[in-house]
């Protein structure tokens, strides 16, 4: 199972994908969020060239998890982009993805000189902790002691 994942801000939208065993991650592109439907078009695109089967949506709470303005910035685009699409649409909570993706860019001197890569990378951070917790819950709990 193929998964695209979004890191949607107010000026871009980070894309990751995973690989087609829906266990690794990695940066896709950046889409510019703009008012319309151009972004959205772009988003499906991707779904049908990559044959994703689902879209997970990186949730911004905040540090005691509650909800503020961006996760309510995320909902309603997510809620444009569901008229679009009929993929299954999970949201994760993306919370401290950021500081990770950009632990990631500062270990790579290429990507600084690109920051808006931050977007995909944070993308890919949070695609892969959801590939890691389906893939933990996937697996049989044995009670064996080794």
């Amino acid at each position: 199972m193929r998964f695209l994942c979004l890191d949607v801000g107010d000026e871009r939208i980070g894309l990751a994908l995973s690989d087609e065993l829906g266990m690794v991650a990695r940066p896709l592109e950046i889409v510019r969020r703009v008012a319309g439907p151009a972004s959205f078009h772009r988003i499906v695109a991707l779904c049908e060239q990559q044959q994703v089967e689902r879209i997970v949506v990186g949730l911004p709470l905040l540090m005691d998890g509650t909800s503020g303005r961006q996760v309510q910035s995320t909902e309603a685009y997510v809620a444009g982009l569901r008229s679009h699409t009929s993929l299954p649409i999970v949201f994760w909570d993306e919370r401290l993805s950021s500081q990770k993706a950009d632990a990631i860019i500062t270990q790579n001197r290429r990507r600084r000189k690109h920051p808006s890569h931050n977007d995909a990378v944070a993308a890919a951070v949070i695609l892969q902790e959801y590939l890691d917790r389906q893939e933990r819950c996937a697996r049989p709990h044995t009670s064996e002691v080794a």
